[in-house]
C-alpha cells in the first residue's frame, strides 16, 4: 500500500513544461508512508492496536505472522519485542522508506527517473510519470469512492484516509473535487466507516483509523510542503 500511495502523491503536471513532477506533501511525506506500512500489517493481521499508560494507543506484532515483503517485515520486527506507541512507530519506521519504494516505483515502470541540467549548470535528478497506466488506475479507485459515492475496498478506503490525512487531497482537485461532499466522505474513511462491504475488515478498520489519526497528530506540527 506504501507504494501506492507514494505513486498516488506523485503529481505528474505540478512542476514545468519539461515534464518533471513532484510528490506532494514532502515535509510531511516519511509520517504517511509509515502510515500506510502500518495499515498494511493491520489488514494483513500482522499487527494490532492496544492501549499502553496513560490511555495511549500502542501497536503491537501478532505473534508469529511477520510480512513476506521486506520492508514491511522491518516494520513488524520494530514491534515484535514489545508493543510501542503509534507515534514512535511512525517516526522510527518513516525516514528510511521513501528511496526504496521510489525505487521500486521506477523498476516497475510507474515512474521515471531522469537526469536534467538546472540552471544549465548542474546535473540534477528528476521524477516522471512512467508507462504502466498504474497511477490513473488508483486514481480512478480514489475518484469513485470520493466523488461517486462508490464502495471501497479496504485497501482503497485506507488509501484515500491516508491521503486525506497527509493533508495533500485539495492537490487532487483537477481530478478529485475539493467539495464539502468529497471532505465528508473522506472524514468518514478517516474515521473507520468504510461501509458494509468492509464489515470482515473490523480490525483493519479500526486499526487504520488510529494509524490515519496518528498521521494527522504527527503531521501537524510540520509545515505543509
Amino acid at each position: 500500500m506504501a507504494e501506492d500511495l507514494l505513486l498516488l502523491l506523485f503529481q505528474p503536471n505540478s512542476a514545468s513544461p519539461s515534464g518533471a513532477g513532484s510528490i506532494a506533501g514532502e515535509s510531511t511525506l516519511y509520517y504517511v508512508l509509515a502510515g500506510a506500512v502500518l495499515a498494511d500489517l493491520a489488514r494483513g493481521g500482522h499487527v494490532r492496536s492496544g492501549t499502553g499508560r496513560m490511555g495511549t494507543v500502542t501497536v503491537e506484532a501478532v505473534a508469529d505472522n511477520p510480512h513476506s515483503d521486506h520492508l514491511l517485515r522491518a516494520s513488524w520486527e520494530y514491534v515484535a519485542d514489545r508493543p510501542r506507541g503509534v507515534q514512535t512507530v511512525l517516526a522510527a519506521m518513516g525516514p528510511t522508506l521513501r528511496e526504496p519504494l521510489l525505487d521500486r516505483l521506477v523498476g516497475r515502470g510507474d515512474l521515471r527517473r531522469s537526469t536534467r541540467k538546472a540552471l544549465g549548470l548542474f546535473n540534477t535528478s528528476v521524477l516522471e510519470g512512467g508507462d504502466s497506466g498504474r497511477r490513473d488506475s488508483l486514481l480512478t479507485d480514489v475518484r469513485a469512492v470520493l466523488v461517486d459515492g462508490a464502495e471501497p475496498t479496504a485497501r482503497v478506503a485506507a488509501l484515500a484516509a491516508l491521503i486525506y490525512g497527509s493533508g495533500t487531497l485539495p492537490q487532487f482537485d483537477r481530478d478529485i473535487p475539493w467539495t464539502s461532499p468529497v471532505i465528508a466522505r473522506a472524514e468518514e474513511l478517516k474515521n473507520g466507516n468504510w461501509g458494509a462491504g468492509a464489515a470482515a475488515e473490523a480490525v483493519a478498520r479500526t486499526v487504520t483509523a488510529t494509524i490515519v489519526n496518528n498521521v494527522i497528530i504527527a503531521a501537524a506540527v510540520l509545515p505543509r510542503g
